[in-house]
């Protein structure tokens, strides 16, 4: 992309077999949520026949990629890192203006991202396969990793530039090519990081970008040719990808929605326990579906934990990602924000409390809502549904096993936290707690890139997981078993 001011607007278009070329679909747009007056970018939408060109391009760049070989395609992630650290000021304040969450927020959104990219070319010198003993003694047996494909990846507009970079940097180390349907909300960042990765080296055809709508992604992971999808989303459209991918045969990953609850027990340290529960329910405006929805206090702690939560939530400023005071952002849509205010007045018909509620502006067009602590019990909807915004409920728990029933009695299965010092109560949540991924006293939130990432029930898909080298490996290659016998000459058999 050309050199812009802070107020350009960004004229986009699509890449397909290493051009940037203009589709012939619907006029779209973005626009900064913080001032939805302002058009971040605008472009013209994928069409089936630029879909149809993507998916061509990916096919055709399979083999002179694969002969590139691990170690040099490694060279080429690492290459992508230094490019993004070079630029990571001007994708992080991009960032802001087009998703809207604080400059705080997209500049370690970015930092993760260098790192994720370092990692998995870091992984391009690990082993690819395993050995095995033979019966034969001039024979030798182990496993052979080979690329699956095309692989269409979908990603969402929450963290535009470190979720992708958790699919598309595996799927080009182990050889694959990419279709990647970006979010329709963040296209500017999605071209940005493109380019970056074209700019490191990443051949013609081997990515691909398609800027559209999420019909484009229903014909994206129903097409013959694609070997495998990777997606992070709702989980109404992963059930439809599920049915559309799994009965072709095809591999799926995919990372859904989270319920997300802190079980706080009496022996925990209140404090601590309140701040990393604020930090995991609010930060990024609520919108991580990581984020802490339900906070599950047992017995006595129950009122302490809530005069810790209190302050710390109505001292919470929401505001333009730019501006200095602004814990968080807007939510990215005006539509998003008329979720969380709706999900709030059923709350309030339900019997909820507010107890804590933080400022947001009252002279702006952005698309602000407030922090918001509720007080109630599990019958609220808001217990059960996830709302993707900064909006968490405190209830009461007699004892741990109503508060690990209390966690359970949902259809996710993302993460969750408990805070305890008791090494049995520890035991117990991370034996019978279901979630992926389980944090002591800490937040819900955040996760290790050399460690497998994923979640559980309605949260996920039987795949291997995020993340973590022998996982991507295991998803985004096929395994072929070897038997190799060494046999002089004139020895044959």
């Amino acid at each position: 992309m050309a050199s812009t001011t802070i107020t350009d607007t960004l004229e986009l278009q699509q890449l397909i077999n290493g051009q940037w070329d203009s589709a012939t679909g619907d006029e779209a747009q973005s626009s900064n949520p913080a001032d939805p007056q302002e058009v971040v970018a605008r472009y013209a939408t994928a069409t089936a026949e630029t879909l149809e060109a993507a998916i061509a391009a990916g096919r055709a760049a399979l083999a002179d990629w694969d002969k590139v070989g691990l170690i040099g395609r490694g060279r080429v992630l690492r290459r992508a890192a230094q490019l993004l650290e070079e630029r990571a000021e001007d994708i992080a304040v991009l960032m802001t203006r087009e998703q809207g969450k604080t400059l705080t927020d997209s500049r370690g959104e970015v930092g993760a991202t260098v790192e994720t990219l370092y990692y998995q070319a870091g992984s391009a010198r690990s082993a690819t396969g395993t050995t095995f003993p033979s019966g034969n003694g001039d024979e030798l047996v182990r496993t052979i990793r080979r690329p699956v494909g095309v692989v269409g990846v979908i990603t969402p507009w929450n963290f535009p530039l470190q979720i992708p970079a958790w699919k598309i940097a595996p799927a080009l180390l182990w050889g694959n090519t990419v279709v990647w349907k970006s979010a329709s909300d963040t296209p500017a960042v999605s071209v940005a990081f493109a380019q970056l990765l074209i700019d490191a080296g990443v051949p013609a055809g081997v990515l691909n970008l398609l800027l559209g709508p999420g019909s484009l992604g229903s014909a994206l992971v129903e097409h013959p040719d694609i070997a495998a999808v990777t997606f992070t989303g709702s989980v109404p459209v992963g059930r439809q990808i599920r049915e559309r991918v799994v009965l072709r045969g095809a591999k799926l990953q995919m990372e859904l929605g989270g319920h997300n609850a802190a079980i706080v027990m009496p022996d925990a340290d209140v404090e601590n326990a309140a701040a990393f529960i604020v930090a995991a329910a609010m930060s990024s405006t609520g919108q991580k579906c990581t984020a802490t929805r339900r906070i599950i206090a047992v017995g006595d702690v129950h009122d302490a934990l809530a005069a810790a939560l209190v302050p710390k939530v109505n001292a919470l400023v929401s505001g333009p990602g730019t501006a200095a005071g602004s814990y968080m952002g807007p939510v990215i849509s005006a539509r998003a924000a008329r979720d969380v205010e709706e999900a709030l007045a059923t709350a309030n018909s339900e019997g909820a409390t507010v107890l804590a509620q933080g400022s947001k502006p009252s002279d702006s067009a952005g698309h602000y809502v407030s922090a918001t602590l509720l007080g109630g019990n599990d019958s609220l909807t808001i217990t059960h549904e996830e709302v993707f915004g900064p909006v968490v409920t405190l209830m009461r728990a007699e004892n741990l096993d109503e508060a690990i029933a209390l966690a359970n009695a949902t259809d996710f299965g993302l993460t969750a936290s408990v805070f305890t010092s008791d090494e049995h109560t520890i035991r117990r949540c991370l034996d019978e707690v279901v979630a992926g991924l389980i944090k002591v006293n800490g937040p819900s939130t955040g996760s290790e890139v050399h460690a497998p990432f994923g979640g559980l029930s309605d949260s996920s898909f039987p795949a291997p997981r995020e993340q973590n080298a022998n996982s991507c490996a295991d998803f985004y290659t096929e395994t072929k078993t070897a038997y190799i016998r060494t046999v002089p000459a004139g020895r044959a058999k």
